[in-house]
């Protein structure tokens, strides 16, 4: 069992984080010229800094999904799971010059994950997935988590589309979203999120059917998380074909894309939380 400081110690690094890069973009203030000079090495001071509270969520997640009679993974290190990974995608993007931009949204992110650690102490896995020793159902699992990771920066990447789109119609835009790229290129970016994240939510149903077949004998197995995975499948590539051949942009695109997350989410955490909170199953 970890100790409660290593959850206090990676919630308060995720903590100071989300501050600092609040009060270093969102709340911008002037900075003075000889700021410039220091620019380089503050990013590469806040590269450092961000790799402590992921290390320590990592160890966390380590500790609470691989025990001894297999996985634990149950609602608190799902959703924990997927807010560290999109962290990690996040803190990876900042070494790429077209994606620096995007670390604005550190912030609220740093917020969320700082919830999120404490979610496998709040909400413990009280029963171990089974079967988890085929090869299958890790594929399966790995790349479903990466899915629900890029849907998810997605979706955090349409909310701040529609707030950019919603702020150009008014005289005073904030600094954070004057230093954001034009939404013709975000509108790009985001799209390239989506076709990334809708081939591996593809992988991840196809090695669903693999696993299920193995386990179960049949190929899909009827249940309410199998419905809505199709079902937000089935919305990520209306959407993709409306944009290929429709040119489907602005509030078309964001709307269908944080529809799909929606439905993503209700297909795997949602029926998660219900029978693992509500029905106690």
């Amino acid at each position: 069992m970890l100790s409660i400081l290593v959850y206090i110690s990676a919630f308060l690094f995720y903590a100071l984080v989300g501050w600092h890069f609040w009060r270093t973009r969102w709340n911008n203030q002037p900075l003075p010229p000889s700021a410039d000079r220091n620019t380089s090495s503050i990013i590469k001071w806040e590269r450092f800094v961000m790799l402590a509270p992921l290390t320590l969520h990592g160890f966390i997640l380590y500790e609470s999904i691989f025990i001894d009679t297999g996985l634990s993974f149950g609602v608190g290190n799902a959703i924990s799971s997927i807010v560290w990974l999109t962290v990690l995608i996040y803190w990876f993007s900042g070494f790429f010059s077209r994606l620096k931009e995007l670390q604005n949204l550190i912030a609220p992110i740093a917020i969320v994950a700082a919830i999120a650690v404490l979610l496998p102490l709040i909400l413990p896995s009280l029963h171990p997935l089974s079967n988890t020793e085929l090869p299958a159902f890790k594929a399966h699992l790995l790349v479903a988590l990466l899915a629900y990771s890029l849907f998810t920066i997605a979706a955090l990447h349409a909310i701040l589309m529609a707030i950019l789109e919603y702020r150009l119609h008014h005289p005073v835009m904030s600094p954070l979203l004057i230093n954001l790229p034009p939404l013709l290129v975000m509108e790009k970016m985001l799209f390239r999120i989506i076709w990334a994240g809708f081939i591996l939510l593809t992988m991840t149903l196809l090695s669903g059917i693999i696993f299920s077949q193995e386990v179960f004998g049949q190929s899909v197995t009827f249940s309410h998380k199998t419905l809505f995975s199709f079902i937000s499948w089935g919305v990520f590539a209306a959407l993709l074909i409306g944009r290929q051949f429709y040119g489907w942009r602005g509030r078309t695109a964001i709307r269908w894309t944080l529809t799909g997350f929606i439905i993503l989410l209700l297909a795997y955490i949602g029926s998660k939380f219900v029978l693992e909170i509500i029905l106690d199953r």
